[in-house]
């Protein structure tokens, strides 16, 4: 599955879907996968500042996932170019 693939995923979910997110994380010279599975409760494109030096009215956004897991725990994550986003069923 491509990045693209991921964000029309992205773009259809609704609150109460379930989903599995399967996310590089590096940290220096180490990286991992890592998945995260869990229920949605809220998507949104956050604006951030981020990135050094650039102009004033340079917009950029981020698209983040809030879900709930299974164990009641809320996490937000950061969809990139190197997820892969599932809907699953039930």
């Amino acid at each position: 599955m491509g990045h693209l693939e991921s964000l029309e995923v992205f773009q259809q979910l609704k609150p109460g879907d379930r989903v599995q997110l399967v996310h590089a994380v590096k940290v220096g010279f180490r990286d991992w996968t890592n998945t995260t599975v869990g229920t949605v409760v809220k998507t949104e494109r956050r604006r951030h500042g981020l990135h050094f030096q650039r102009n004033q009215d340079d917009q950029v956004f981020s698209d983040v996932l809030v879900l709930s897991r299974d164990d009641g725990e809320l996490t937000t994550v950061t969809l990139d170019d190197f997820c892969e986003l599932t809907r699953l069923e039930g």
